[in-house]
């Protein structure tokens, strides 16, 4: 089938357009990096096809190795290449939502900067990501993990010229570290214990193993992987790096933040289900955590102002119910929001950047309001991903949220009851963005080609998007480069929950009693919720525009720790930051460093310099001061001798 064309496919775009580009002109850059992720996507389509994946095939994964990575002892890793059904379905996400997201990506960064560079990087992250879901062990797993991490710094950090931006790529790298670690950690506890990396070995072992009843080393691998996965997946207490990756392009958001690293962590899980579902305290653990961050990110996503925020703690918040979906064992629930999420999420951001740019850069929502006017196409996409986050049938959302919120019940009923309440904040700041952006009156100044970015918010849009010959006047539409990729994604946010029936799909490999949409009165009331959290939004931010602000005065002191996010970062910073840099000022740097380790070294410098100063001395350049050393040693000398010899 040869699979390596379809992660090598992007890499030689980036080899070309990262070697090259600076000399090409944009339409070859552009061919160059949207053709290799078609080519990508068609062979996936072209591979799936002669597996027979839609029809009935691909009950067992296929495997091509190609070569031997590492021999060491009774361990072999390969390098090899694996699709099953789970992994077509993330290389379709990934390949697919990819290629729109690169074509809207030349209509939005047209006028940037480091165009070539741009789309070398984002190139260079979807061979990462293709490695990730094609490996067929652990290590190679990792490479792809780590790979997207990288690409995910060097994108956020774009802009690196701006402080923002550097910054928010090393919050991003250095606690993306903290769940690497412990990914890693777990990597080495499966080589220890099973004697292989190969996920048939690994699972085929663990499938005859009992499931543990008290904690042990299965237990630890768990709860190692999981740490993993909350770093990549931005989980508490690893969240606080994704609302600043809002730093990097809005394609970054929109590609890596919403529809494909940040859901790696959730896949690994899912690929690891045998792992997780010997060790079952664990797995609730990852109900726990899931449902603590949906609902925690949830509030923070009432209170901003930056359109890009909302949407930033909504994927939290929407990765936190794929971690529910996980976590209450309906593993294909969980990869189904992965699907859906990937859609209407995807869609979110690019319609943010469709909003930033018809604005001039702005990002804050109470200077937008009234862009009905004016961003016609953009407003309707937008809506049908409001409906689709909001869980509203027949879209997408609907059946992937329900699905998990079923399980959810059936697990544990106050994760269901939290859930739902989640659903009505979600439904309502989605709602309450789409309100304060298109309903009213238009608040903002009008558009002034080459500038909009604001530095204090850390908005990305560092020259403004609004360079495409319209100088000042009013909003305007996106060209289509940016509103054709929102078309397709609209459609898919409103029909693809229905068509792709992934629960379906994923049978095979997720045998695990699992409560679908449809039945019980589970259903009616999430959809409940979401309908009362839209009526809300639309109260305060159409009927009666002044209710927020009374609520605000009214209840000053709890806005303002959820606008401020919890004061987490602030806790992080007094907590662990400030101490960790403070005792390498003070202690590494100046005790260790400076005193320790020069002090030795500059020592041993000044002593042999005040040896040496002593012993040039005796090189005065003076006959008579050599003939008396000459004397003085031969006396020395005829002593020594003379006292051998009597002692002899």
């Amino acid at each position: 089938m040869q699979l390596w064309l379809i992660p090598l496919l992007p890499l030689a775009g980036f080899a070309l357009n990262g070697l090259l580009g600076r000399r090409l002109p944009k339409m070859a850059v552009n061919a160059i990096a949207c053709g290799s992720v078609l080519l990508s996507f068609l062979w996936v389509l072209k591979t799936l096809a002669e597996l027979n994946a839609f029809g009935g095939g691909l009950q067992t994964a296929h495997v091509e190795h190609y070569f031997t990575w590492i021999q060491s002892g009774s361990l072999n890793i390969g390098v090899d290449f694996a699709v099953d059904r789970l992994t077509a379905v993330m290389l379709l996400i990934v390949t697919g939502i990819g290629f729109l997201i690169h074509i809207y990506a030349t209509g939005y960064m047209a006028h940037e900067g480091g165009y070539y560079r741009f789309f070398a990087y984002l190139n260079l992250f979807m061979f990462f990501m293709l490695v990730l879901v094609l490996g067929g062990n652990f290590l190679l797993l990792f490479v792809g993990w780590e790979g997207v991490g990288l690409c995910s710094y060097l994108l956020i950090g774009f802009y690196f010229l701006e402080k923002f931006a550097s910054d928010a790529a090393n919050k991003a790298f250095i606690v993306n570290r903290i769940g690497d670690f412990g990914f890693s950690l777990a990597v080495f506890l499966i080589a220890f214990h099973f004697g292989s990396l190969d996920f048939g070995s690994v699972f085929a072992k663990v499938k005859d193993m009992p499931v543990e009843a008290t904690a042990g080393w299965m237990t630890a691998i768990a709860l190692l992987l999981l740490l993993g996965a909350t770093g990549k997946s931005a989980q508490i207490p690893l969240y606080v790096w994704l609302p600043d990756a809002m730093a990097g392009p809005t394609p970054v958001s929109a590609l890596i933040h919403a529809a494909t690293m940040v859901t790696a962590g959730v896949y690994m899980i899912a690929r690891s289900s045998q792992l997780f579902l010997h060790a079952a305290g664990v797995l609730h653990i990852v109900a726990i955590v899931g449902i603590a961050t949906a609902f925690f990110a949830a509030t923070i996503g009432l209170t901003q102002f930056d359109i890009k925020k909302v949407y930033a703690y909504s994927t939290v918040s929407q990765l936190g119910y794929m971690f529910v979906g996980l976590g209450t064992g309906a593993f294909s629930a969980g990869i189904y929001h992965v699907m859906t999420h990937a859609f209407f999420k995807a869609l979110l951001f690019l319609g943010a950047g469709s909003v930033i740019h018809a604005c001039g850069g702005e990002q804050d929502m109470r200077k937008m309001g009234g862009l009905r006017k004016y961003t016609q196409i953009t407003m309707w996409t937008l809506l049908v991903a409001s409906i689709a986050i909001a869980g509203v049938p027949p879209f997408a959302g609907y059946y992937s949220k329900d699905a998990i919120l079923s399980a959810a019940y059936e697990h544990a009923p106050w994760i269901f009851w939290v859930g739902v309440v989640t659903a009505c904040m979600t439904a309502f700041y989605v709602f309450r963005a789409f309100f304060m952006t298109f309903a009213g009156e238009y608040k903002g100044a009008k558009a002034d080609a080459g500038h909009g970015h604001d530095k204090k918010h850390g908005h990305d849009d560092k020259h403004g998007h609004d360079n495409h010959g319209h100088g000042h006047g009013d909003p305007h539409e996106s060209p289509p480069s940016m509103w054709i990729p929102l078309a397709v994604l609209a459609v898919l946010s409103a029909v693809g929950g229905w068509y792709f029936n992934i629960p379906k799909f994923l049978e095979p490999m997720f045998k695990v009693p699992e409560e679908v949409p449809g039945n019980g009165w589970t259903v009616y009331v999430s959809i409940a919720a979401g309908v009362l959290g839209i009526a809300i939004a639309y109260v305060f931010y159409v009927l009666s525009p002044r209710i927020p602000d009374s609520l605000v005065q009214a209840f000053a002191v709890p806005y303002r720790w959820i606008y401020n996010k919890y004061y987490v970062d602030e806790l992080y910073d007094s907590a662990i930051v400030d101490p960790v840099v403070g005792g390498s000022r003070s202690l590494l740097w100046r005790v260790v460093d400076a005193s320790g380790i020069d002090g030795l070294v500059n020592g041993v410098g000044k002593f042999a310099r005040e040896l040496g100063g002593i012993a040039k001395r005796a090189q005065s350049g003076q006959i008579r001061n050599y003939a008396a050393w000459v004397v003085l040693g031969a006396i020395i000398v005829i002593v020594t001798v003379s006292f051998s010899g009597g002692a002899r």
